[in-house]
């Protein structure tokens, strides 16, 4: 009996040893290194982007998840989101994100950007469409067309287009910690999966800052 405790001991230690492994994020496995790191724009703050686009399946997914991963991130985190471009279809989805942030809309419509998409099946592709679509939320076209359309558009879109590239990104969605780390569906799996990763690389980065919560 004493052996077979000793035994049963063991395999719960060793058991508790695996989980303590796994929950260690690692580098490779649930995320990879930015190399060389980018820039940030949270001042003291750690910085988490989500790289998206309106069109992804997976997007969709994730995206009530980091709704609720908003609810309760930590004070010392600055969040924001970076829609991708991989390829020219991805650009209007890009500027239907800034034209509704420059015209203060962006907090009312970008989860029924992904509803229209996703549940309505509607080609916001489409200028026809899209303004359609824009008018029946009671929002001013005009506006939101000049915002649209506007010179400083180019700049937004050709600054997506390098960071898509600057952060070595595979996919969408992917997220970015401190510009240092990045992880994805493809290394983390589920989407809750992602945003635990997500949070051991916030933890990380606070460490390597010598910061606390």
């Amino acid at each position: 009996m004493k052996v077979q405790k000793f035994l049963g001991l063991c395999l719960l230690a060793m058991g508790l040893v695996a989980i303590a492994a796994r929950a260690e994020v690692v580098a490779g496995r649930d995320y990879m290194e930015i190399k060389p790191a980018q820039p940030t724009q949270s001042g003291r703050k750690i910085e988490v982007i989500e790289f998206f686009w309106y069109g992804c399946p997976h997007c969709n997914d994730l995206h009530p998840y980091i709704k609720a991963w908003l609810k309760k991130k930590p004070a010392d985190v600055e969040f924001r989101y970076v829609p991708a471009i991989f390829r020219d279809s991805w650009v209007p989805n890009a500027k239907l994100y800034y034209a509704l942030d420059a015209i203060g809309e962006l907090n009312k419509l970008h989860d029924q950007v992904y509803d229209a998409i996703h549940l309505d099946n509607l080609n916001l592709n489409s200028d026809q469409v899209l303004l359609d679509w824009i008018a029946k939320r009671g929002v001013d076209g005009r506006k939101f067309s000049d915002a649209y359309n506007s010179f400083s558009m180019q700049g937004k879109v050709a600054r997506s287009t390098q960071m898509s590239r600057d952060y070595q990104l595979r996919g969408v969605p992917s997220l970015a910690v401190d510009g240092k780390y990045l992880t994805s569906g493809s290394f983390a799996g589920s989407p809750e999966s992602m945003l635990k990763v997500v949070d051991e690389l916030v933890a990380k980065a606070r460490n390597e800052r010598g910061t606390k919560k």
